[in-house]
């Protein structure tokens, strides 16, 4: 069964700015929604065909891929039961090999350690859900240190090359006739030691 078209479901032309998407997904989302149709199952699916349609096409990323690559585009369900192909989930090739074989991409150099997600639970009503609502969110944040400006290091000293990696974060191991890089033990993949921390 092919999917509908997500600009037809939604009633929109292809070149819809975000208000017509927004207040034609409401007018689907309270028409069909299930607390408002019990047992409708032809009013919950077209429930969840207009959230799908308004997921994908208030996303500009997701828009431009389905507007180049339809459902495929964006993991829709193609005729492999339903398992679509989302170019985003892969990174590159060289990503992938560093995952398998222990070495980072772009030289060899050990990459900065990402942040970690953020994540907060609220609670909202449900005519806040179907609207969209503004409310204050308080976040903590790191700042960068006064005393060491962010290095790290203790005024008056400063971070030494490591002398186990010589700086690359990375210390290649051999295994029979394979080489496997892993981050270094010494420096954490730093590539950096600090003797005395701030």
């Amino acid at each position: 069964m092919s999917k509908r078209d997500y600009y037809e479901i939604l009633g929109v032309s292809r070149d819809a700015e975000n208000g017509a998407l927004k207040s034609a997904y409401r007018r689907l989302a309270l028409q069909y929604h299930p607390d408002r149709n019990p047992n409708d199952p032809q009013a919950s699916e077209r429930f969840k065909e207009a959230s799908e349609a308004y997921a994908v096409l208030s996303d500009p990323e997701k828009r431009a891929r389905y507007d180049q690559f339809g459902h495929a585009g964006v993991g829709g369900a193609s005729g492999a039961g339903g398992f679509g192909f989302d170019p985003s989930a892969f990174g590159d090739l060289s990503d992938l090999f560093g995952e398998i074989f222990g070495f980072a991409g772009g030289g060899g150099r050990a990459r900065a350690a990402a942040g970690s997600d953020l994540l907060y639970q609220m609670e909202i009503s449900f005519r806040d859900a179907v609207f969209g609502v503004e409310a204050p969110l308080l976040l903590s944040r790191m700042e960068t240190c006064a005393r060491c400006e962010g290095s790290g290091a203790a005024p008056g000293s400063h971070a030494k090359t490591c002398p186990a990696c010589r700086g690359t974060g990375r210390q290649r191991f051999s295994q029979g006739f394979l080489t496997v890089a892993r981050p270094c033990g010494n420096c954490r993949g730093e590539g950096r030691v600090i003797e005395k921390p701030c």
